[in-house]
């Protein structure tokens, strides 16, 4: 087998590959409708416009180098190797994300980062005041947000629906 097409030959086989395409779009046109059959022709004109543009000799090479890729991996034991690692690396990507998500093996950053440094963080978490506005504490209901003057009433029955059904 040649390892590049001339243009004639690619012309040649896209044709041949458009006419077994088009058989079977026949007895799809005949067996399913015409949307199908439809379809099927749009499908089978995709290898004569291939040797038509002469893209069969890349295609060609494309499915040689598949082949040869695929036999590499059929009879060499080092890939086989690198194929039994790949299942190991996603897993190891899973497991890492799920840990991430959960904050198992994460460092945690601010005060621990300075103590651990050997800083002087203060004793029993006495120091400075934090800049800014306070945090609310665990099972603190926010304040009602502020109804805004002039607002339209289709919005206001939409938020109070949503404020129903728990969706702020």
């Amino acid at each position: 087998m040649p390892e590049t097409l001339t243009m004639t030959s690619g012309l040649t086989l896209g044709a041949a590959l458009a006419a077994v395409g088009l058989i079977i779009t026949f007895f799809v046109w005949r067996r399913k409708g015409l949307a199908f059959g439809l379809r099927g022709l749009a499908w089978s004109m995709l290898p004569l416009v291939a040797g038509l543009l002469g893209l069969m000799n890349v295609i060609m090479q494309f499915v040689l180098g598949l082949f040869g890729v695929l036999a590499g991996l059929v009879f060499n034991p080092i890939v086989w190797a690198g194929v039994a690692l790949v299942p190991l690396m996603v897993i190891l990507y899973v497991a890492s994300g799920f840990m991430k998500a959960r904050g198992i093996g994460v460092k945690q950053s601010g005060a621990k980062d300075k103590t651990s440094e050997g800083g002087d963080a203060p004793a029993g978490g006495q120091g400075a005041p934090a800049a800014g506005p306070a945090k609310p504490t665990a099972g603190q209901v926010k304040a009602p947000p502020q109804k805004k003057s002039g607002g339209d009433e289709d919005f206001d029955d939409i938020e109070a629906l949503l404020r129903k059904h728990g969706i702020e």
